[in-house]
């Protein structure tokens, strides 16, 4: 059994529409290359740095406009699409989700765990912690993945508890901050988070 995952790294912008037109874009090279399942980066639908208040204004409901074109670009394709959501919240924060999109609609969502406070950062002022009630799998072609996001690669936990739901490969949604010796830690990471779980891992980070 063998399904081909494309990894699609592109620099989310805060324009939604501009996002979902390139996102379409890569969609449909990956899927004329044998993709059956597209990875893209953490905060896919809106991005901004440093962060404000328009976080709060862009963000949408899991089953929003930008999962809805998420659809429509699987189902044109034939993929399935995982991609970074800027979530609503219940209250002024907002949610860090990944969503897994195919033709009948999500599939499959995380919501970060483990926000970036860190080197100055400080994610959790706008961003609310999620929870995992359940591990975020589905499949394609009888292969398991699970889907999970950028910093939460720093704590094993987190994909172990994936694999122990039996997925086969997880897919990582990051945006990870670049600075010193950070691109040796995001290789080992992704490898260590592999090896030690016997799975495959396939990441789609910010350029």
């Amino acid at each position: 059994m063998s399904v081909a995952v494309g990894v699609a790294q592109f620099a989310p912008a805060a324009d939604t529409a501009r996002n979902v037109a390139e996102i379409g874009e890569l969609a449909a090279v990956a899927a004329e290359r044998g993709a059956r399942v597209v990875v893209f980066p953490e905060y896919s639908s809106y991005f901004i740095d440093p962060f404000d208040a328009s976080l709060r204004d862009h963000a949408e409901p899991v089953d929003g406009p930008f999962t809805a074109a998420l659809r429509d670009i699987a189902a044109a394709e034939g993929v399935t699409i995982v991609a970074g959501l800027l979530e609503a919240g219940d209250g002024d924060r907002v949610r860090n989700t990944v969503v897994a999109v195919d033709e009948t609609g999500v599939v499959a969502s995380y919501r970060k765990l483990h926000l970036y406070d860190a080197f100055g950062q400080r994610e959790s002022d706008w961003v609310e912690p999620g929870e995992i009630a359940e591990p975020p799998v589905f499949a394609v072609d009888g292969l398991r993945f699970g889907i999970m996001t950028c910093y939460d690669l720093r704590f094993p936990e987190v994909t172990r508890l994936l694999a122990d739901a039996g997925v086969e490969a997880v897919l990582v949604a990051a945006e990870w901050v670049r600075g010193p010796l950070k691109e040796h830690h995001w290789r080992t990471l992704l490898h260590a988070r592999a090896i030690e779980n016997t799975v495959f891992v396939a990441a789609s980070d910010h350029p």
